[in-house]
């Protein structure tokens, strides 16, 4: 009876190994290469992009099989968003590219797109060089100046992507200095705001900010302001118009907000539509309306002054272009743009070229 019961007992084992053995060899083998050929793009929210075939995704973390740092996990709470590589538009002579190192400038504007490290650019304009680097996954540094080396400006810019890929936000400025253009005197600024929607092949920037600009010199004038009413004349004579201020009005300092409205959008495998467009309300002086009425025996009867304004010139800046890309570290830009100001208009046509540093 012992002994039926040892041989029974050790056949009851057999049979549970043997089991196992088969439940390991049906289940599902996470590291095991997937039969998908696909190389996928994921972009992690640090600004990191990976290429390669994705082996496995249990709803907590990615396995993709890069070509140059073999297998890596991915935490889903990581990942921005992952697409399938598209050949015919990321790859450009054997190299993978997403966007492009130019694609996080307009004309003169920029989106909230970061500039990735290792993907400086250097801009050569008709008016003089400048150069962006980033320091930081949100931040880069950038100076301009003009050819002859003065003025210089310094730029700085700072965004940040969301929970949805396609909508940004960012920070910018702009701190100017005439240089030894009027013994440094001269300087101004401009700070704003924006936000993008897109990627960085097609989309939008909507951007809101406030310049200023004070060209060194000391100019002033009193602007005399009188009092809004009507004034009869005696006997023809100019009557005496009560002065309600005198506010003295700089020729050298304006100031002025601005709206801008850019984008781009790839039309080709080697081109891009650029649109750049700016609104800007300059303020400068006050304007009160003083109306002389005259009568029929063509003496002055009546003085009527309106309430006094403070002056403002909208100017509206248009810049469309097209950027030329044939390899991934250079580029040519061309813009017609136009100024439109409510007494004229003139064309300013633009050209640059890209480079990457």
């Amino acid at each position: 009876m012992k002994t039926r019961l040892h041989f029974s007992t050790l056949l009851s084992i057999c049979f549970l190994f043997i089991g196992c053995l088969q439940l390991h060899a049906q289940a599902p083998n996470t590291s095991a290469p997937s039969s998908d050929t696909t190389k996928y793009l994921v972009v992690k929210y640090d600004g990191n992009e990976y290429v390669g075939l994705i082996l496995s995704d249990d709803g907590r973390e990615v396995l993709i099989e890069t070509k140059s740092l073999g297998k890596i996990y991915i935490p889903k709470s990581d990942i921005k968003s992952f697409r399938p590589v598209d050949y015919a538009e990321d790859i450009a002579k054997g190299e993978f590219s997403t966007a492009g190192v130019f694609t996080t400038r307009y004309q003169f504007t920029t989106n909230c797109f970061p500039i990735k490290k290792g993907e400086n650019y250097a801009m050569l304009n008709l008016y003089g060089p400048e150069v962006h680097f980033a320091v930081h996954k949100d931040f880069s540094v950038g100076v301009m100046s003009t050819w002859i080396g003065s003025p210089m400006a310094l730029a700085l810019k700072y965004t940040r992507g969301t929970s949805n890929p396609k909508i940004n936000y960012g920070v910018g400025t702009l701190f100017g200095t005439s240089g030894y253009i009027n013994q440094g005197s001269g300087f101004g600024g401009l700070h704003w705001g924006m936000i993008t929607y897109g990627d960085r092949r097609n989309n939008a920037t909507l951007s809101i900010g406030y310049g200023y600009l004070n060209d060194g010199g000391n100019d002033f004038y009193n602007e005399i302001i009188y009092v809004p009413g009507t004034y009869s004349s005696v006997s023809g004579a100019y009557p005496i118009l009560p002065i309600q201020d005198i506010q003295p009005v700089s020729t050298s300092r304006y100031k002025a907000p601005i709206i801008g409205l850019a984008g781009q959008a790839k039309v080709g495998k080697k081109a891009s539509f650029i649109y750049d467009c700016m609104m800007i309300s300059a303020t400068s002086g006050y304007d009160q309306e003083i109306d002389n009425q005259y009568g029929s025996n063509g003496q002055l009867q009546q003085v009527v002054v309106g309430q006094v304004k403070q002056n403002r010139q909208q100017i509206l800046i248009i810049m469309p272009g097209m950027r030329f890309q044939r390899t991934e570290n250079k580029a040519f830009q061309i813009s017609l743009a136009g100024v439109i100001t409510a007494k004229r208009s003139f064309p300013l046509p633009m050209a640059s070229w890209f480079y990457r540093i």
